[in-house]
């Protein structure tokens, strides 16, 4: 790219961050419409309104973002009058409530603001919002220019939420510092590139330090040291990583296999239903690992994976052999792994997903 320029996330972080809204967000305009999800805005939405009590902010109404991050859903959003008339968006919640919020404001040229209430994605700083169909199924990435105004990371609410999204939120943390080096490997990248592989680093070490006790203080909502660096590896790290790897709106560098096997199991209803996208993505890892023949790695990962109580096997993640099979040419002709240093056979994946599962036994 010639001429470009760069939009990095902008972020408040603590205990208290909501005190901060009206200084962040007030050169935007008064007007704001929340978009979320039920039980985010019952976490975040009184905290919320306390922190703008007493400034020139209002907000117009309050929405639930649909269920599915869709573009039908997001249509059905741009009709309501105060969405038309509102200066800015605040989108508040996990991943998909995010992505909803962040596709409306973009597609509506609105301010917008993130309020992750889950540790789980780095959806509050990322400028892509990945779109599903109403069914559930992987549709595709959406790509914006920026990514939001600024993400107000309040750690007493996401100390609250349910360990589940945490655990899984490590695994796709992780898999950015994965996915990048492989299908970085051995080329000579610009500037932007380089630097987003280089940082991916800081998307494995903190988790893999941190992680656990982290896990340990979500449980009893403490907001603790160790919790705040891998919320900040999951949501802030990630996101910082992903927009420099997308600044040309390709996904070579922003996925990898791990997420192949996602999005090729989301076939799979119970995956879906039952188990979150990180989960999956984290035993992608493993599978990845085994591929890459980086055994240092995957030794390394295996043993976190078992102290975590994360997926090392399918029954781990609702799923047989034999279903697994049926999908598995899909898995090596994904998008995601076209672009790598070799390529991703069958045969390398059977035998990759089959020694994991002889570990399992």
């Amino acid at each position: 790219m010639e001429n470009y320029s760069m939009y990095l996330p902008s972020y408040s972080i603590g205990e208290t961050i909501y005190s901060q809204i009206p200084s962040v967000c007030a050169p935007y305009g008064s007007a704001i419409v929340l978009i979320g999800g039920h039980r985010a805005l019952a976490a975040a939405e009184p905290g919320i309104r306390k922190g703008i009590a007493g400034s020139s902010l209002r907000i117009l109404e309050v929405f639930w973002y649909g269920g599915e991050a869709s573009y039908e859903n997001v249509e059905r959003l741009e009709k309501a009058p105060s969405v038309r008339k509102a200066d800015m968006i605040f989108a508040v919640g996990g991943g998909k409530a995010l992505d909803t919020g962040k596709c409306l404001a973009n597609c509506l040229g609105k301010a917008l603001f993130t309020f992750p209430t889950i540790a789980s994605t780095c959806a509050a700083t990322t400028a892509v919002s990945i779109i599903y169909n109403p069914d559930g199924s992987f549709k595709g990435p959406h790509f914006f220019e920026r990514p939001a105004l600024h993400a107000f990371i309040n750690t007493a609410v996401i100390a609250k939420a349910p360990r589940l999204y945490m655990w899984a939120g490590m695994g796709d943390t992780y898999a950015k510092y994965f996915e990048s080096e492989v299908s970085s490997r051995g080329e000579s990248l610009p500037h932007y590139t380089a630097l987003g592989i280089r940082i991916a680093r800081m998307c494995l070490d903190p988790i893999l330090s941190y992680g656990i006790q982290a896990l340990k203080d979500n449980e009893e909502g403490h907001a603790s040291y160790e919790l705040e660096q891998v919320v900040l590896s999951i949501v802030v790290t990630t996101g910082i990583v992903s927009n420099l790897v997308t600044a040309e709106h390709i996904i070579d560098y922003n996925t990898g296999l791990a997420h192949a096997v996602f999005y090729t199991l989301t076939a799979f209803p119970e995956i879906e239903q039952y188990h979150l996208h990180g989960e999956v993505v984290g035993y992608g890892v493993l599978v990845l690992l085994l591929v890459d023949g980086n055994e240092e790695e995957f030794e390394r990962l295996y043993g976190f994976h078992r102290e975590a109580g994360l997926p090392v096997k399918l029954s781990d993640i609702g799923l047989t052999w034999e279903k697994l099979m049926t999908v598995l040419p899909r898995i090596a002709s994904m998008p995601d792994v076209q672009h790598n240093p070799y390529p991703v056979t069958e045969a390398m994946l059977e035998a990759a997903f089959g020694r994991l599962e002889g570990m399992g036994l």
